[in-house]
């Protein structure tokens, strides 16, 4: 055989080796590095996090083209390390032949390392990426609301918030109305009024019954002093918003004075109460009017029926105490003040 014959015989030899080494060693590195990647995920369900890192850092070492170990272990940097795991996930970006899911999984990560070092900028920045690689992503659309309202962005967090709706199918109006509100009040603490009502309207626009609107809105009114308007909404918030309604009660009262219709209050509280019975500061605000007309009889009558109701509120007994001072006898009296005394010690303890 020709020496230049055995050279070559020896170099196919060779070679046969070489891949017959690399096809066997991929054979079984793969099997071990998808073996180490499961125990990491475990060990990250289980918190067990030096664990995690070190079973991470064991894949990448024996396999650079893992690219959810990467994404993993940039994940479980973030919190004590979120520069680490911006540049753990950012170096993934570069990547040539990634597909759209594995993409996508990069830019949420790089969103979510952003948030945590407060860059809210960037993070929207990663998200809305997302989105254009899928407009209907809910996971990018939730996050975006999410930053949007961490930046007091109302106006963008009301439409995050419409486009999110749109797509589930599950309406919340209460929720766009509400950060229109919240854009109002900002409007209205700058003192442009007139911005601030346009806001409002728009709350009221998009969900009717949010109460807070007719709120703001009669507090305009007094600011402009237009009692009738002011009175208005602020009776529109109590009637849509009745766990809330007390706290336009001494508004309502002093803007029906001014106007010389304070025969009306009763009639507010009665509808008040007809709208929400369990209203106890209603009930003691329409006691105390009847009580000024010299119907102290109505009145207590009026208390007594809320303590069946509630008769571990002591504020009744402190009302019924009062309307009844010039009919009591003494050891009546003394009874009454010994129950006030026993509830407060009661509530005290508890």
């Amino acid at each position: 055989m020709e020496p230049i014959s055995i050279y070559i015989a020896l170099a196919l030899i060779v070679c046969a080796g070489v891949v017959f080494y690399f096809l066997n060693y991929k054979s079984t590195s793969q099997p071990k590095t998808d073996t180490l990647f499961t125990e990491a995920l475990n060990a990250m369900v289980k918190a067990e996090k030096r664990k995690a890192i070190s079973l991470l850092t064991d894949v990448v070492k024996q396999d650079s083209d893992h690219v959810r170990a990467y994404l993993q272990l940039g994940n479980i940097l973030r919190d004590d390390n979120p520069d680490q795991a911006v540049k753990i996930h950012q170096s993934l970006t570069v990547r040539p032949g990634l597909s759209s899911d594995i993409i996508i999984d990069i830019h949420q990560s790089l969103a979510l390392d952003y948030e945590v070092l407060e860059n809210y900028e960037k993070a929207k920045i990663e998200a809305e990426k997302i989105l254009s690689f899928e407009k209907r992503n809910l996971w990018a659309l939730n996050f975006l609301l999410s930053i949007a309202q961490k930046k007091s962005d109302w106006d963008q967090a009301a439409e995050w918030s419409k486009q999110i709706q749109k797509i589930t199918g599950k309406q919340d109006p209460n929720g766009i109305a509400r950060f229109y509100v919240y854009r109002g009040l900002e409007k209205l603490k700058n003192g442009f009024l007139d911005e601030a009502k346009s806001l409002f309207f728009k709350a009221i626009k998009a969900s009717p019954d949010y109460g807070d609107s007719y709120r703001y809105l009669g507090d305009i009114s007094e600011q402009s002093r237009d009692l009738v308007k002011a009175v208005e909404y602020w009776e529109s918030f109590a009637v849509s918003d009745i766990n809330n309604a007390f706290r336009v009660f001494t508004n309502i009262e002093s803007a029906l004075f001014d106007l010389g219709r304070y025969s009306e209050v009763e009639k507010f509280y009665r509808k008040i109460l007809d709208n929400n019975p369990a209203d106890f500061e209603a009930v003691i605000r329409l006691a105390n009017v009847l009580d000024e007309k010299g119907e102290s009889g109505s009145a207590l009558s009026l208390v007594e029926e809320s303590i069946k109701v509630d008769s571990d509120d002591v504020r009744a007994d402190i009302m019924k105490l009062k309307l009844s001072l010039t009919t009591l006898t003494p050891i009546e009296l003394s009874n009454q003040i010994d129950s006030i005394l026993n509830k407060l010690s009661i509530k005290e303890n508890d």
